[in-house]
């Protein structure tokens, strides 16, 4: 579990740092249109997405239809796996080491 926490954690700063200098150095709003136009611009957002869609599935899971699962995906959606990173580390911590508890959330037995 140590390994998870690790690579969560080291995710989610990698993120932190690319968000950061995204927001700093560019312009969405004039560099989107050129990804867009662009057949792997499209093909790696829709990769993206799906991507994002699968995770916040799994948050909805762990976390059942509550307001916190919302707030998470609507982070998810928002900062991408930076959020995921955090929410992983955060799971992994509340887990207490028990990978059952940490992929299934409150769904887990006991």
């Amino acid at each position: 579990m140590r390994i998870a926490k690790t690579l969560t954690a080291v995710g989610a700063l990698a993120m932190a740092a690319a968000l950061v200098y995204g927001f700093a150095a560019g312009n969405f709003a004039g560099e989107g249109s050129y990804l867009l136009a662009m057949p792997w611009g499209i093909v790696s957002l829709v990769d993206l997405y799906v991507g994002f869609v699968l995770f916040s599935a799994w948050i909805i899971f762990r976390e059942g239809l509550t307001l916190r699962a919302a707030v998470w995906v609507v982070l998810m959606m928002v900062l991408g796996f930076f959020a995921a990173s955090v929410y992983a580390y955060l799971a992994l911590e509340k887990s207490g080491g028990d990978w059952t508890r940490f992929w299934m959330g409150v769904k887990a037995p006991g």
